[in-house]
């Protein structure tokens, strides 16, 4: 994988860790609260307000 910094540079990973996230950092990056159960219109897939 690799990442385009500027035109000329190149950025290259030799891995990707991933890791599962604590309750408190969840907490701390959450936004907002969920007032209906409907989060996503099933037609038109988008948002609904309050969800």
């Amino acid at each position: 994988m690799a990442r385009k910094q500027d035109k000329n540079t190149v950025q290259r990973f030799n891995k990707i860790s991933i890791g599962l996230a604590s309750p408190e950092s969840i907490l701390a990056e959450s936004r907002g609260e969920v007032l209906k159960p409907e989060t996503i219109n099933y037609r038109t897939h988008k948002p609904e307000r309050d969800g």
